[in-house]
């Protein structure tokens, strides 16, 4: 095998060997793949919760990503962290409102992820959940207390979001929740798109 000038083998990272970096690689795939039961004696041996590949993603925001709830849920109960960002600034559950996965938003809800948290540009669950049509999602977040008025960083809320997308179904689910019910005080409409 080959060696740069740093002394570094080719394709590892510096104080790595590469039967470290395989084992790595195959936990990754352990948990794209949804293997909770390979995963989990692995986890109860000591593997951390919340290592990350070379983007940022944690376990967590794969398994949450990919819908494997079993996996997810069993680095939950190993010290899976709900708020750890990955390269991007997402969060695992911005990865479960954007896929529309209502048990796995749930899930992480459950387990102390915020309802509010957004990534760089301001965009919250709520907002990704609305943009794509995920009407269940958008409800359920809701029900948790997300902020249905929370701007991102153009100034869009989850109801111009949705509009922008021609998401009809969450746009007019924001809508209806805006408007006051009967005989009590006047509720400010949220925003749409201009």
């Amino acid at each position: 095998m080959g060696e740069n000038a740093a002394g570094m083998q080719r394709g590892v990272p510096e104080g790595m060997d590469r039967e470290t970096l395989e084992f790595a690689q195959q936990v990754f795939e352990l948990v794209r793949s949804g293997h909770a039961d390979r995963l989990k004696p692995l986890l109860e041996r000591g593997l951390p919760a919340n290592l990350c590949n070379q983007r940022g993603d944690s376990l967590l925001m794969l398994a949450s990503y990919h819908g494997h709830f079993d996996t997810a849920q069993a680095l939950l109960e190993h010290g899976g962290d709900t708020e750890l960002r990955n390269d991007m600034g997402q969060t695992p559950l911005a990865g479960a409102a954007y896929k529309g996965d209502l048990a796995m938003v749930r899930l992480l809800l459950d387990h102390g992820a915020s309802v509010e948290g957004a990534a760089p540009d301001g965009k919250t669950s709520l907002m990704l959940a609305a943009m794509f049509n995920r009407v269940d999602v958008v409800e359920l977040l809701l029900a948790r207390g997300a902020d249905a008025h929370a701007q991102d960083a153009k100034g869009m809320t989850a109801l111009a979001a949705a509009h922008a997308m021609g998401a009809r179904d969450t746009a007019a689910l924001l809508e209806s929740r805006s408007k006051p019910a009967a005989g009590s005080g006047a509720r400010a409409p949220l925003e749409t798109a201009r």
